[in-house]
């Protein structure tokens, strides 16, 4: 895999941290502006829909949406602490059964994955439906070239952690993963670039639905869309591609933060 480094790394860092409570503070407030973001793009469908990130001290438990709770009005309080065996540890609300049922699996078979998110976007629930990978179209969409899977075994909603832990041996080592019949699933080594890739990826199937019905999109040259992951499909510039949303978001919607 061809790795290019960000042209200014001076422009921004990756953080560090001085506590786990800092640390701890940092990951539920890019959650609930996840959620927020995932919000205004439309990415909410009723109940469905959810995203995670480990807890930094102990990692085996993981911070989620309530059940039941609209993604544009979620704060940092309202999140969930949940351990591995679905217990909820901090909060007084619901659990999603099938935030449970796989991310508790995507979690469990990737030590590196600090945050996942899936929900039930337009494009990415009718892209997964064709039951085909993204194709190489776009300089965006090089960022999933050759690390995406697709999940095919589509039975019903996700109670079952058995079925959780086949998607996560589908999902292998890559950033993402499109459940066919039910929508799109990325990971991050952060909850940033977790969030970023879904937005993108969303996107990317938009771009190809659109082009498609145009008529035959030319794909980039695999030599080419190598070169182009390198550049634009790296975990920090999916850390970095979310930095401009985060501070959006927060400007217009401080009240996440509390």
């Amino acid at each position: 895999m061809i790795e290019i480094a960000i042209p200014n790394p001076n422009i921004r860092q990756l953080p560090t941290f001085n506590s786990i409570p800092e640390e701890r503070l940092h990951r539920q407030q890019r959650l609930a502006a996840a959620f927020r973001l995932f919000s205004r793009f439309g990415f909410d469908e009723g109940i469905a829909g959810h995203i995670t990130v480990r807890d930094p001290e102990n990692p085996d438990n993981f911070w989620v949406n309530p059940l039941g709770m609209h993604f544009g009005l979620i704060r940092v309080s309202d999140l969930l602490l949940v351990n591995h065996k679905g217990d909820i540890i901090y909060g007084n609300r619901s659990v999603n059964g099938a935030a449970f049922a796989i991310h508790s699996q995507v979690h469990a078979a990737r030590p590196d994955v600090v945050a996942a998110a899936h929900a039930h976007s337009i494009y990415g629930k009718s892209w997964s439906s064709l039951g085909r990978l993204l194709d190489p179209i776009t300089q965006d969409a090089c960022s999933f070239y050759e690390n995406h899977s697709i999940f095919t075994e589509y039975t019903g909603v996700v109670f079952d952690p058995s079925e959780g832990k086949r998607i996560a041996q589908t999902l292998g080592k890559n950033k993402a993963i499109i459940l066919q019949n039910h929508g799109l699933l990325t990971v991050g080594e952060t909850i940033d670039a977790a969030a970023w890739w879904f937005i993108t990826m969303e996107r990317s199937c938009q771009a190809q639905l659109l082009a498609q019905a145009a008529g035959k999109p030319h794909l980039i040259k695999p030599e080419y869309a190598k070169i182009a992951y390198g550049q634009v499909g790296t975990p920090e510039m999916g850390w970095f591609s979310f930095q401009p949303l985060y501070e959006m978001i927060v400007q217009q919607e401080p009240d996440l933060l509390n």
